[in-house]
């Protein structure tokens, strides 16, 4: 009952805010409107009443043109390979130039693609990019089957297939795991479409090394706690209806509890700049906020597996990790070259559980393998904002281009 208690809560929440998004239209047309500072803080009162929501569709990308070159080319999305847990999106941009085909994987962790925005618009600069943009699953329905995490590195596999030969892969966060399984199964299988490149982000490709809150709290309790706790029944009013989840508003509640004083301190900080009519400084944290307070739902298969085999057992690292029952072997790797990149504050992947991976790898030549840590920068700094572009950004496009 705990998704139906959910949306029954924000059924009834619901009129009060689109009474307010009523009351600020009025008041800001009326010949009256809000006027002095009394005015200007019952506009700021009414539009943080209206936006206290979770919302469950994705926004959209908004990246239309790139920096290409010296000029602004334009950008269209373009839907690659449709299936039901997953799409496989292209940002063409308008050039004539033979650029390097990378397929960031983004994560699967109750947010939306779109908070790899960042990352994409950057990559545009001197890459054809590609990224997996995941279905939420209280919209997919019940004759879909499963969506576990051997299905996981079978979408990554195909979406290789699709790019062709030649591509690059770029994961970010929780599915370094399944990215690295990819490579290495299809590097055994001598498979055409193996990428040139693996470019490993703040993963836990080893959650034992320095274990985070986020570390801790997967190994803390028991498997069963996480079923009877956390995962429930899809709504009948959706098309996924009956499908067991781990919604994604409990997600954004887990993630929200590491930082909740600078949650509250942001939107205190978005009343006053409201207030006082700074649209730009409002408008910089309602970005923010819209996006990470759209949620997607995980399906219970990928969620279950997810907390036992990556934290729980920590599987890809003891050498125990399989797909579709057959040993993932990362030492099979021997010709995709190896980055990987931490953050030196991140508090949700911590320092070695990524660079973990060239142990695993170690058929690779050391000229084949590189290591960027990234000092001062939290987790979300790692693939997005300015150290990122241009600090991080720069190893990346030089490891790409050395292998094209």
């Amino acid at each position: 009952m705990l998704y139906q208690a959910y949306q029954f809560q924000d059924d009834l929440i619901a009129p009060l805010r689109d009474l307010a998004r009523r009351l600020q239209i009025f008041s800001a047309t009326a010949f009256w409107g809000p006027v002095g500072n009394m005015g200007r803080h019952f506009a700021a009162a009414l539009e943080m009443i209206s936006r206290f929501e979770i919302t469950h569709e994705r926004p959209d990308f908004a990246i239309t043109s790139a920096m290409i070159g010296n000029r602004m080319a334009p950008v269209t999305v373009e839907t690659v390979l449709d299936m039901p847990f997953g799409t496989l999106l292209r940002f063409a941009a308008e050039t004539d130039a033979q650029r390097p085909r990378v397929l960031v994987v983004a994560p699967l962790s109750g947010h939306f693609a779109t908070l790899l925005r960042g990352t994409v618009q950057t990559l545009l600069r001197d890459h054809d990019v590609y990224i997996t943009d995941w279905a939420n699953a209280r919209d997919v329905p019940l004759s879909a089957g499963r969506f576990g995490m051997d299905d996981y590195v079978d979408y990554i596999i195909r979406f290789l297939e699709e790019i062709g030969p030649g591509a690059h892969i770029l994961a970010v966060c929780q599915p370094c795991v399944q990215a690295l399984a990819a490579v290495a199964v299809m590097s055994e299988e001598r498979h055409p479409a193996t990428p040139r490149t693996m470019t490993l982000m703040a993963g836990p490709i080893d959650p034992r090394e320095s274990p985070t809150k986020v570390n801790e709290l997967a190994v803390s309790k028991s498997l069963a706690w996480f079923e009877n706790s956390l995962i429930t029944a899809v709504p009948w009013r959706y098309q996924g209806a009956g499908r067991r989840v781990y919604p994604g508003f409990l997600q954004l509640v887990a993630f929200m509890s590491m930082n909740m004083e600078r949650h509250q301190d942001a939107h205190r900080k978005l009343y006053d700049h409201l207030a006082k009519g700074e649209t730009a400084e409002a408008g910089k944290i309602k970005n923010f906020y819209d996006e990470y307070f759209a949620v997607l739902d995980l399906t219970e298969e990928f969620y279950i597996e997810t907390i036992e085999r990556v934290f729980q057992k920590a599987e890809l690292a003891t050498g125990d990790l399989t797909h579709h029952g057959r040993k993932v072997d990362p030492g099979q790797i021997r010709n995709t070259a190896l980055l990987t990149v931490e953050g030196g504050r991140d508090d949700i992947c911590a320092l070695g559980q990524t660079s973990a991976a060239h142990d695993l790898c170690r058929a690779l030549r050391p000229h084949l393998k590189r290591h960027h840590l990234q000092a001062n920068v939290g987790h979300y700094g790692v693939f997005n904002g300015r150290r990122w572009e241009g600090e991080i950004y720069p190893v990346v496009r030089n490891m790409i281009l050395a292998m094209e």
